[in-house]
């Protein structure tokens, strides 16, 4: 994406399923405006931290409209490193 300076931590709510061995699997991220975007699909978890906004915990690599992108939970909480515009 053009004019894209830097990312910066965003906290979002995650709607997600817990199954009996308690492996957490992400669903739904909520943005901030209310917007619902469904994650097509998980392609990998692992501990990780974000080398763009800092703070470490679980990083959920998955899709979302087809792109990849990280979805971090640092526990109690889900972050994403959100992409900054300069205003014009």
């Amino acid at each position: 994406m053009r004019g894209v300076v830097e990312r910066q931590k965003r906290y979002v709510t995650v709607i997600s399923k817990t199954d009996e061995d308690g492996r957490v699997t992400p669903l739904t991220v909520v943005w901030e405006d209310g917007v619902h975007y469904d994650i097509d699909r998980v392609l990998d978890v692992r501990q990780a931290c974000s080398l763009k906004t800092g703070g470490c915990g679980v990083r959920y690599t998955v899709k979302v409209g087809g792109h990849p992108t990280y979805l971090f939970f640092e526990g109690p909480r889900w972050f994403v490193e959100a992409k900054v515009v300069p205003l014009p």
